[in-house]
């Protein structure tokens, strides 16, 4: 998870970038008399993950989650069961199995 979201933090510092640089770039297109939303959209496409990188992103994540949750299983905690106890028993869990408390988060 932690990966996702620095992926999701370099995306979106990209996409900032492109903002500043795409007038730039919008301008130079102008005066060369070349079509500037072609290189904005160009430009755009670049700092963008495909499909594929966000589903695998996605599949990663997910992957992760599913690790935490059977370590935390293994070490006692049952999520299905409703528990008066529930945020001590998760915590206890977590200590048991080495994970912070806010991995799961």
């Amino acid at each position: 998870m932690h990966s996702v979201k620095q992926m999701m933090i370099l995306f979106a510092l990209a996409s900032l970038g492109v903002g500043a640089v795409t007038p730039a770039s919008a301008q130079n297109a102008e005066a060369s008399g070349t079509n500037g939303t072609a290189a904005a959209k160009a430009a755009a496409s670049a700092t963008q993950p495909t499909k594929a990188q966000r589903k695998q992103a996605r599949k990663e994540a997910r992957a992760k989650k599913n690790a935490e949750l059977k370590k935390l299983e293994d070490s006692g905690y049952q999520p299905y069961r409703s528990d008066p106890d529930y945020p001590q028993n998760l915590q206890n869990a977590q200590k048991k199995a080495g994970i912070g408390q806010g991995a799961s988060q």
